[in-house]
């Protein structure tokens, strides 16, 4: 197999993905704007060969060094680069040289949140309601009809970025006047409940060969807006309903051989499991590691064996319910690094700073821990972001 791997070296885990591929026997082939001598030693020798270019985004450039991959090494079989930023430029390079894979013709279904909600009514998943585009008259008359609060987001792009609850005519009108006008929003009526996910593997035969689900029990958009620490916990177990209603998802899109990442709402009001988002590619924020820790298994290795061989096998069962619990800079804290350390002792399974590009979201600096319970998750999640 001929992979072309877009961005090997950013972020860090994608690392871990090219290396499995090469373990696996696959000829993995970079493309990168970082000068081959940065990139880790692991990384170099995993790589058959790497093609620097100046810019990420020029795609002529890159047209250019798949190109030359092609006449060098033959057809190439796969071009990923478990990123979301670049979800559309990998679909154009799969559809200029056939490669298999979502193509140009249906990524925007997975781009813009707009789109996704046709497919998950024809999954049979509740989503919530919408208005695209609003402007003062639409979105008041969509707020008389819903009621306050509500969300607005870009419509295109990732992460809680420019997403925000306005609860009166006052915040709705500062909105009106002060968003970037460059940008399409969504207007989303407010759900107050938790965040669950269904994470895993589906193979090319559209059987899932791993699944995983990740409790957030902050709002995402809260955390961002407010510049707060991050907590989440990935489950031992995945809910049934979680489950049929993540699989009905899948269905519907008619997804094959990725990553997936299903977002769903759970309502305090009624208990309803509501589709938010959906993301074909790795979950972030240290979540695939949180999966490893969960089940004690290497999730880079099972994607790298089904992109290479094929799925085979149950999805195996989770061990543990881990942790993940975030510091910010800006805040202190009753417990030192130390204390923690003594505290948690085995418990605690990784420590680390966080890339600054994420920080705003996912903290200064971080913790990962698991236990068998998530109530003692969650209580050491306490103990590492008490406030003095």
């Amino acid at each position: 197999m001929n992979f072309v791997f877009f961005s090997p070296h950013f972020p860090g885990s994608s690392g871990e993905f090219v290396i499995r591929l090469h373990e696996e026997g696959a000829t993995v082939l970079g493309i990168g704007d970082a000068a081959y001598d940065h990139l880790s030693p692991r990384l170099q020798s995993a790589l058959t060969e790497y093609y620097r270019i100046d810019t990420m985004e020029n795609e002529d450039e890159v047209l250019r060094a798949v190109g030359f991959f092609t006449h060098k090494y033959g057809r190439i079989d796969r071009f990923e680069s478990m990123n979301e930023y670049w979800l559309e430029s990998d679909a154009r390079m799969r559809t200029a040289f056939n490669i298999y894979g979502t193509k140009a013709d249906f990524v925007e279904n997975l781009k813009h949140k707009s789109k996704m909600k046709d497919f998950f009514r024809k999954s049979g998943v509740d989503t919530v309601r919408f208005l695209k585009n609003p402007d003062r008259e639409s979105a008041a008359a969509f707020i008389e009809e819903n009621g306050f609060p509500v969300v607005v987001k870009p419509d295109l792009g990732s992460g809680a970025s420019h997403t925000y609850k306005l609860s009166d005519w006052e915040q709705l009108d500062y909105f009106i006047h002060t968003r970037p006008q460059d940008t399409e929003f969504i207007m989303e009526e407010y759900i107050d409940g938790i965040i669950l996910t269904y994470d895993g593997l589906i193979d090319r035969d559209g059987i899932v060969r791993f699944q995983a689900s990740h409790r957030f029990e902050q709002s995402i958009m809260k955390v961002v807006n407010d510049d707060d620490h991050l907590r989440y916990f990935c489950l031992k177990d995945v809910d049934p309903e979680v489950e049929q209603a993540g699989r009905s998802i899948l269905e519907a899109f008619g997804i094959r051989e990725r990553f997936f990442h299903i977002e769903l709402f759970k309502s305090n009001k009624d208990g309803r499991l509501i589709a938010l988002e959906v993301n074909m590619r790795p979950p972030g924020a240290w979540m695939t590691d949180a999966i490893n820790y969960s089940y004690d298994v290497d999730i880079y290795s099972l994607w790298a064996k089904m992109i290479v061989h094929g799925g085979s096998g149950e999805p195996p069962a989770g061990r543990y319910v881990s942790g993940y619990a975030s510091r910010k800079d800006r805040k202190h804290y009753a417990h030192s690094h130390e204390d923690i350390q003594r505290e948690l002792g085995e418990a605690l399974v990784r420590y680390d700073e966080i890339d600054e590009i994420f920080s705003r979201a996912s903290g200064n600096r971080a913790y990962q821990f698991r236990a068998d319970s998530l109530d003692r998750v969650r209580e050491i999640a306490d103990y590492i972001q008490a406030e003095q």
